[in-house]
C-alpha cells in the first residue's frame, strides 16, 4: 500500500510501516540531518527536506496512508503549551495534505500533553475538520512497553479513515511479550569494549527505562532528560547527565553513560540503523523518534481495515456480475 510520511524525522514511524506493508512514496522533513539518516539507511526512499508548510500533495492520487509525527512542543508538558498559538503546531498542515491527496487513512502521533484538559477544544477542532473531509477520526494513548519496546514512551495517536474503511478498523493489541529489560536490551553494547562490570551492571538495570526525550534545539546538548528522570537513570545504573562516544573500556569504574547507539536500542531501532550529525543532533533524532514496533502494529491494523473492506467491495461486485449472468 502506498503512504506519505511527514515530519519523518530518523524515520522510526517511516520504518515501522515499511515493515507493517507499505511504500513510502515521498517522505518530507525539514531538518538536515535527519534527510541525511533516512538517506543513509533507505537510499531507495524518495526523502524531499523541506518544510511541510511549502510541500504540495495535489500531484498524487491513490494515497492509502498520510502518516507523520508533527511536533510536540505545542503540546508537552516540558513546554509552554502553547497548543494552536505555537508557530509549530503543523496539526493544521496535515489536515491541508488530507485535503489535497485524499488519503484512505491517517495516522498522526504527538506527546501524551495533547490529552490534556486545556486542548480538548483543539483536539475536537482537528476532529471536525478531518470529519468535514469524510472521515472518521479515534485518539488513543499507546504505551510502546507494550509492543516489546524497552520504555514505556505514551504517545497520542490519532487514527483517521474514510468511513467505510473505519468500521473495519481495530487498535492493535498489545502482543503480550514483556518487553526485555533495559540491562538485557544493552548488554551486547555495554560489554563490546571489554567492560568486565557490564554483567552485573545488567542485572541492576532490570525494568524498562523512563521515556526518552529529544531536547529542544534551542535548549541543551545531549542528556536524558529532567531530574526526576536522571534520579530514574541513577536506579539503573546509569549517568544521565550526557552520552558516551563510545561503550565502557576494559577497566572502568563508575556509572556508565548510554551511546547514541543504545539508546536507539531503546527507541526499538534495529542495531544496524545509523544517525547522521554530531552526537547531539544524533541523539535528537533519537528521542524524538516514534518506535518503528509500535509504527509497526499501528499500520497493520491499518491495512487489515483497508484490505477487509476492499476485499468485500470485491466480493460484492462479483456477487453483483455473476447474478448478471444468470440472468
Amino acid at each position: 500500500m502506498i503512504s506519505i510520511e511527514i515530519c519523518a524525522g530518523a524515520g522510526g514511524q517511516a520504518l515501522g510501516l515499511e515493515q507493517a506493508g507499505f511504500r513510502h512514496i515521498a517522505l518530507i522533513e525539514i531538518d538536515i540531518n535527519a534527510c541525511a539518516t533516512l538517506r543513509l539507511n533507505k537510499p531507495n526512499w524518495n526523502v524531499i527536506q523541506s518544510d511541510i508548510k511549502e510541500y504540495s500533495a495535489k500531484n498524487f492520487e491513490e494515497i492509502d496512508l498520510l502518516a507523520g509525527g508533527v511536533p510536540c512542543p505545542p503540546f508537552s508538558i516540558a513546554g509552554k503549551q502553547l497548543g494552536s498559538g505555537d508557530e509549530r503546531d503543523l496539526f493544521p498542515e496535515a489536515i491541508r495534505l488530507a485535503r489535497e491527496c485524499h488519503p484512505k487513512a491517517i495516522m498522526l502521533e504527538n506527546v501524551r500533553g495533547i490529552f490534556d484538559s486545556k486542548f480538548n477544544d483543539y483536539r475536537f477542532f482537528i476532529i471536525h475538520q478531518l470529519e468535514n473531509l469524510g472521515y472518521e477520526c479515534s485518539w488513543r494513548l499507546i504505551n510502546a512497553s507494550h509492543f516489546g519496546v524497552p520504555q514505556l514512551r505514551p504517545r497520542a495517536v490519532l487514527i483517521a479513515m474514510k468511513k467505510k474503511y473505519f468500521i473495519n478498523f481495530s487498535w492493535p493489541n498489545p502482543n503480550g511479550t514483556y518487553p526485555f529489560s533495559v540491562g538485557e536490551t544493552l548488554l551486547q553494547e555495554m560489554s563490546r569494549n571489554g567492560w568486565e562490570e557490564a554483567g552485573l551492571w545488567a542485572k541492576r538495570a532490570d525494568t524498562i527505562a523512563p521515556t526518552l526525550v529529544g531536547g529542544s534545539k534551542k535548549h541543551g546538548g545531549a542528556d536524558l532528560g529532567p531530574t526526576r528522570t536522571k534520579a530514574t537513570w541513577l536506579k539503573l545504573g546509569v549517568d544521565a547527565k550526557g552520552l558516551a562516544d563510545a561503550p565502557p573500556p576494559k577497566g572502568f569504574c563508575g556509572l556508565p553513560k548510554l551511546t547514541v547507539e543504545m539508546t536507539a536500542l531503546l527507541q526499538g531501532f534495529p542495531p544496524e540503523w545509523r544517525f547522521s550529525g554530531r552526537k547531539t543532533a544524533a541523539y535528537r533524532q533519537v528521542g524524538n523518534a516514534f518506535p518503528p514496533p509500535v509504527a509497526r502494529a499501528l499500520g497493520e491494523s491499518i491495512i487489515a481495515a483497508i484490505a477487509r473492506t476492499e476485499g468485500i467491495e470485491k466480493m460484492e461486485r462479483m456477487d453483483y456480475e455473476t447474478a448478471g449472468i444468470a440472468r
